[in-house]
C-alpha cells in the first residue's frame, strides 16, 4: 500500500510541474538513426526532427554514459493515433528540441519487440490504470520507468517533458525512489508459483466460469456488452466448443449471433473481404479501420470451425472472401504473409484520414450504381442505420440474403448476381483511391496463425489451394526462420531475420505444425514441433512458476522478465503451450510433456476462476481434462482418403495420427498398421477400442 501511495504522489507531483512548465528551445546536433532499420513503423519516423534511435544495447549504453532519461515510444505501423501523435508532436521542431536536449529517444515497433512493449505497457497500466498505443514511457538511464501514458497532445507532451527533465536535474532522488517502487511493482505484478495441490479439474469448474462469462455477453449484437467491441476469436472458439461438448444451446445461439453480426457489420469489409481490428460502437458498424493479419487469421479459423459445426453458408462466404483479401493484399511471392494495412489513407483533398479508403457518400453510390442504387441502398443500409459522419456511410447489413430476397420479392439467384455486380463495380471505383499503407514485415507468430487459418479452412471446405498455401508458408518458416537447433527468429524483412523469437512464436508455430501433420500425415511437421518444444523447455521454462518466460535465456535482460498468461486477442503463449504439450504428450507417449501441461493448468486454476474472460484458451485446455479426449489413428493404404472425411467434421476433442506404412517413430502409431485393411482406432490415453473400418462408426463413437 505504501508503494502505491508513493506512486500516486509522484504522478501528482509530475502533473503539477507539467501544468507550470514552459516550452524549451534548445538546439541539438544529433541525428535520427531509424533510417537504418527495416521496420516500416520505425521507417515512418526516420525523417522526424526527433533524434530517434532503435532499442538496442548501444542505445541503452549511451543513455547510461550520458546519464540521460530515456523516452520509450512504442507503436505500430497501422496505428491511427500513433500517426496523430507523430504529426502533432514528433514532427514539431520545438518538441523535438526538448526531446533531443534532455532525453535519449527510442522508437519501438511493438510488433517486432513485444517483450519491450509488455514491460512498459505494464508500467503504464500500473501508473494510470489503462494502456494502449501509442505508448509513451519515460525511464531512468538504466531503463526503469518513471512516467508514462498513451496519446498526449502537443501541449501535454511539451509540459510533461519539461517538468520531468527539470525534476530529474533538481531532485533526482525523488525520481529514483519512484522508479524503484514502480519496477518492483512490475516485477511482482504477475507472480505465479507452482501449485502443489493434486490437479483436479471438473466440469463444474468450467460451467461456473461460463456462468460468469454469460454476465458479460451481449445477446442482441454479440460480443461483450458495450463498446468498443473486439471480436476476441479465441473466446468465441472456446464457447463454440463449450456449446458442442456441454450441450448448451443458449451459448450456441450466442456464438451464432456474434458471428452473424460481425460478418454483417462494417468491421467486415463487404467489398474486399477481411476484418478490421475492432468497432467503436456496439453493433460492429464503424471499425478502427486497420486490418491486421493476426485478427484475420484467427477469424478465418473460427468461421471455418463454425461452418464445420453447422454448415452456415454465411460463414463459408466470409472465409472465402477473407482469404481472397489475404492472398491479394497480404501475401508475398515467397509465401510469407505481411503484417497489416493501415487505418489511414489519403483522402480526396490529399490529407491522411482514417477510413478514407472504405467510406462512401450517397452521391458516389448513385453515380456508380444508377438504377440499382435503390435496392443496394436497402441491402447495405445507406440510411440512418448505416450512417457514419459528415455525409459518409460505411456498408453494413442487418438481414440475410435469404430474408432480403423474400422481403423484396427477388429470386435469391438474381440477388446474388446483383451483389456480385455491386461488389465488382464498387471495388473498381475504390481501387482508384489512395490505398492504405502496407506493413510488409513478416512476423513468425502471425504467419503461424495464418497457417492455422488456412489449415482450418482446408479442413472445412476441402479447397486444395488452401492447404498448398499453408504448406508454402510453413516451408518458408522451416527454411528462413528456424535454425538446426530448433531456435526461431521473430521477424523477416528484406531477406533478413534479425530478432530472436519469443514464446508466442514457438507456441503458434508448434500449434500450426501439429495441425499440418493432422491433415497431411507428414511426420516432418510433428517432429519439427517436437524439436521446437524441446528448445522452448530448455531455454524458456521457469521452474519456479512452472510456466514459460516470454523471452529466452539467450536474450538481453530487461528490467523485468515476464511470462504471458492472459488470453487476449491472441491466446497467451503459455495457454497455447499447455495445449501443445498435452497433444504432443499423447503423440509421443511423453509423460514429461503431459505432466508439464497439467501442472501449468493447475498453477492457473484459481486465477482462471477469478476472471475467466481473460483465460478462455486456458478453459479450452481444461476441457481436454474434464471431457473425453480421443486419439484417433488411421492406419492403412487408404489412410489419406479416410482422414479427409475425419478432418471435415467438427471434432474439437481429438488428435489425429495416421500412416500408409508401418511406423514406430511415433508411439501412437506403433503396431497399428495393416497391409490389407485401413483401420480407424479410437483411443483414450493409449487404450484403444476395437478398430473400425467404417468412418461413420468411428465418428459416432467419438460424438457419444
Amino acid at each position: 500500500m505504501k508503494s502505491i501511495c508513493k506512486i500516486f504522489s509522484f504522478i501528482l507531483c509530475i502533473n503539477f510541474l507539467a501544468s507550470c512548465a514552459q516550452k524549451e528551445n534548445t538546439n541539438s546536433k544529433k541525428s535520427n538513426e531509424l533510417i537504418h532499420e527495416t521496420s516500416p513503423y520505425l521507417l515512418q519516423h526516420a525523417y522526424n526532427p526527433v533524434d530517434w534511435k532503435a532499442w538496442n544495447p548501444k542505445t541503452l549504453a549511451l543513455a547510461k554514459k550520458e546519464n540521460k532519461l530515456i523516452i520509450i515510444s512504442v507503436g505500430y505501423s497501422a496505428c491511427h493515433w500513433c500517426h496523430v501523435m507523430e504529426e502533432e508532436s514528433f514532427e514539431n521542431d520545438s518538441i523535438a528540441k526538448i526531446m533531443n536536449a534532455n532525453f535519449i529517444n527510442i522508437k519501438v515497433d511493438r510488433e517486432e519487440r513485444p517483450d519491450v512493449d509488455k514491460v512498459y505497457m505494464n508500467a503504464v497500466q500500473l501508473m494510470t490504470g489503462s494502456g494502449g498505443w501509442p505508448l509513451n514511457c519515460i525511464a531512468l538511464p538504466d531503463g526503469r520507468p518513471i512516467y508514462g501514458g498513451t496519446y498526449f497532445t502537443k501541449e501535454q507532451w511539451s509540459k510533461v517533458l519539461s517538468s520531468i527533465s527539470k525534476l530529474y536535474k533538481e531532485e533526482p532522488e525523488k525520481v529514483i525512489e519512484f522508479a524503484e517502487n514502480l519496477t518492483k511493482g512490475i516485477q511482482e505484478s504477475q507472480l505465479i508459483t507452482v501449485n502443489k495441490e493434486v490437479p483436479i479439474f471438473l466440469d463444474t469448474d468450467i460451467i461456473t466460469s461460463v456462468d460468469i462469462l454469460k454476465e458479460q455477453l451481449d445477446t442482441l449484437y454479440g460480443g461483450t456488452k458495450g463498446a468498443p467491441k473486439f471480436p476476441m476469436p479465441n473466446s468465441l472458439e472456446f464457447l463454440l466448443r463449450y456449446s458442442y461438448q456441454f450441450k448448451d444451446s443458449l451459448i450456441g445461439s450466442y456464438v451464432e449471433t456474434t458471428l452473424t453480426k460481425i460478418a454483417f457489420g462494417g468491421i467486415y469489409d463487404h467489398l474486399g473481404g477481411g476484418f478490421s481490428r475492432y468497432s467503436v460502437d456496439e453493433k460492429w458498424h464503424i471499425p478502427h479501420f486497420e486490418k491486421m493479419l493476426y485478427d484475420n487469421a484467427q477469424l478465418v479459423s473460427l468461421y471455418s470451425k463454425a461452418y464445420a459445426e453447422n454448415k452456415n453458408e454465411l460463414y463459408k462466404t466470409t472465409v472465402t472472401e477473407t482469404l481472397g483479401f489475404i492472398k491479394s493484399e497480404l501475401t508475398a511471392n515467397n509465401g510469407a504473409f505481411y503484417s497489416s494495412l493501415d487505418a489511414d489513407s489519403t483522402n480526396k483533398v490529399g490529407e491522411r484520414e482514417e477510413g478514407a479508403f472504405y467510406e462512401w457518400t450517397e452521391e458516389e453510390l448513385i453515380k456508380l450504381l444508377g438504377t440499382d442504387y435503390s435496392l443496394f441502398k436497402e441491402f447495405y443500409n445507406i440510411n440512418s442505420f448505416g450512417f457514419w459522419e459528415n455525409e459518409k456511410y460505411v456498408l453494413i447489413k442487418n438481414t440475410s440474403k435469404q430474408a432480403f430476397s423474400k422481403q423484396h420479392e427477388i429470386e435469391l439467384e438474381a440477388l446474388n448476381s446483383k451483389i456480385k455486380y455491386w461488389k465488382k463495380t464498387l471495388n473498381t471505383a475504390r481501387n482508384t483511391r489512395s490505398k492504405p499503407n502496407l506493413d510488409d514485415k513478416v512476423l513468425t507468430s502471425w504467419n503461424a496463425l495464418m497457417i492455422q487459418g488456412y489449415v482450418d479452412a482446408y479442413k472445412s471446405f476441402e479447397t486444395k489451394e488452401y492447404l498448398e498455401i499453408a504448406l508454402k508458408n510453413a516451408n518458408f518458416i522451416l527454411e528462413k526462420q528456424l535454425n538446426t537447433k530448433g531456435r526461431l527468429f521473430r521477424n523477416f524483412k528484406n531477406n533478413k531475420s534479425t530478432i530472436n523469437a519469443y514464446s508466442e512464436d514457438y507456441a503458434t508455430v508448434i500449434k500450426s505444425f501439429i495441425s499440418l501433420y493432422e491433415v497431411t500425415l507428414d511426420e516432418k511437421w510433428l517432429f519439427n514441433a517436437k524439436k521446437m518444444t524441446n528448445y522452448l523447455l530448455l531455454h524458456f521454462y521457469d521452474k519456479k512458476s512452472g510456466l514459460f518466460f516470454f523471452t529466452s535465456d539467450e536474450d538481453e535482460g530487461l528490467i523485468a522478465k515476464k511470462y504471458e498468461i492472459i488470453d487476449g486477442v491472441i491466446p497467451s503463449s503459455n495457454s497455447m503451450m499447455a495445449n501443445n504439450l498435452f497433444k504432443l504428450g499423447h503423440y509421443f507417449a511423453d509423460n514429461t510433456y503431459l505432466k508439464t501441461s497439467e501442472q501449468m493448468l493447475n498453477n492457473l486454476k484459481d486465477t482462471i476462476k477469478m476472471n475467466p474472460y481473460n483465460y478462455t484458451n486456458w478453459l479450452q485446455v481444461m476441457t481436454n481434462y474434464t471431457k473425453p479426449f480421443y486419439e484417433v489413428v488411421v492406419a492403412g493404404k487408404n489412410a489419406h482418403e479416410v482422414n479427409a472425411i475425419l478432418i471435415n467434421k467438427y471434432l474439437p476433442n481429438i488428435i489425429i495420427a495416421g500412416a500408409t506404412k508401418d511406423n514406430s517413430m511415433i508411439p501412437l502409431l506403433a503396431n497399428k498398421f495393416n497391409e490389407d485393411e485401413t483401420f480407424i482406432y479410437v483411443c483414450v490415453n493409449g487404450t484403444c477400442k476395437l478398430p473400425q473400418t467404417a468412418v461413420t462408426k468411428a465418428i459416432n463413437s467419438i460424438q457419444k
